[in-house]
């Protein structure tokens, strides 16, 4: 049977990242040059936060061994930057002229 704990690891660990990530930038000041790699950056913090549960939490991601975790990490930090992105393409205001000239 499967424990709330192993379902809600992967939106955490997504959580946290976003978390990270939106503080950084916002240190940063949301340059070009940083927001290139925001996705690589998620990505390497996924995987470190999800090797970090794997040996200090071991009963909340059930694994078998340290290269489950470290994809599951990276795969929950891009989820971040993915989810990040649909919001602000579903709440993007239509900047196109509609208007038709004749």
């Amino acid at each position: 049977m499967t424990s709330i704990y192993e379902i809600a690891t992967i939106p955490a660990i997504a959580a946290i990242v976003y978390t990270i990530i939106d503080i950084v930038k916002t240190a940063v000041g949301g340059t070009e040059k940083f927001k290139r790699f925001i996705p690589l950056i998620s990505c390497a913090l996924g995987a470190v936060i999800g090797i970090v549960t794997y040996f200090c939490v071991p009963g909340v991601m059930e694994t078998q061994n340290v290269l489950v975790a470290l994809v599951l990490g990276a795969a929950s930090g891009l989820s971040a930057t993915g989810t990040n992105q649909a919001i602000k393409q579903l709440t993007k205001h239509n900047t196109t002229d509609t208007t038709t000239t004749e």
